[in-house]
């Protein structure tokens, strides 16, 4: 992210468009296609592991995901079209989530450690996604809150979620760009 202005693509809190429902992709067109290799390209750019339409401000259900990527590893992209959390459970897991529409914070989120998600792919085949205890039952989990206008902070009890905005609010005063974690 040092060296792109992929940054500048990203919508960041406050923006309404974070807390929209997003409407199903009703046809995998070119169109389609070719904003989810440019959402792979900013996410990428940004250092980010999932990004949903929504953050570059097209309320559709589309998400993608790279949780092994690297530095030192092969790029191992998912496109998810119209995804779909049909199993949610196993024992809740607190994790620190970062997101790129929230830059300079983490947030404790707990979820389900368990996981299955449906979606499609840029062929249109529908396929199944599972992941128990690890970054990918995070991620999958937080994408399909975007794009059903929920936000990390949404998760956390008023208090924390006013004290946390308000932390967010100094990272972005003191310079803080999607992709960054701390400042």
């Amino acid at each position: 992210m040092k060296h792109s202005t992929a940054y500048k693509e990203m919508v960041c809190f406050p923006s309404p468009i974070l807390q929209t429902v997003c409407t199903p992709v009703k046809h995998i067109t070119s169109d389609i296609k070719e904003l989810a290799h440019h959402m792979l390209d900013v996410m990428y750019a940004t250092d980010g592991c999932g990004l949903a339409a929504p953050q570059i401000g097209e309320t559709i259900r589309l998400v993608v995901i790279d949780v092994d990527w690297s530095s030192t590893s092969a790029k191992n992209p998912y496109v998810l079209v119209n995804p779909t959390i049909v199993t949610a459970d196993g024992k809740d897991r607190l994790m620190p989530e970062g997101c790129l529409s929230y830059p300079g914070i983490m947030v404790g989120v707990t979820r389900p450690s368990h996981v299955i998600c449906e979606a499609y792919n840029l062929d249109g085949e529908c396929m199944r996604y599972e992941a128990t205890g690890n970054l990918m039952a995070a991620c999958l989990q937080h994408e399909c809150d975007h794009i059903n206008g929920i936000t990390i902070p949404d998760h956390l009890p008023p208090l924390e979620k006013i004290e946390k905005l308000k932390e967010y609010k100094l990272a972005v005063e003191k310079g803080a760009r999607p992709g960054d974690v701390e400042v």
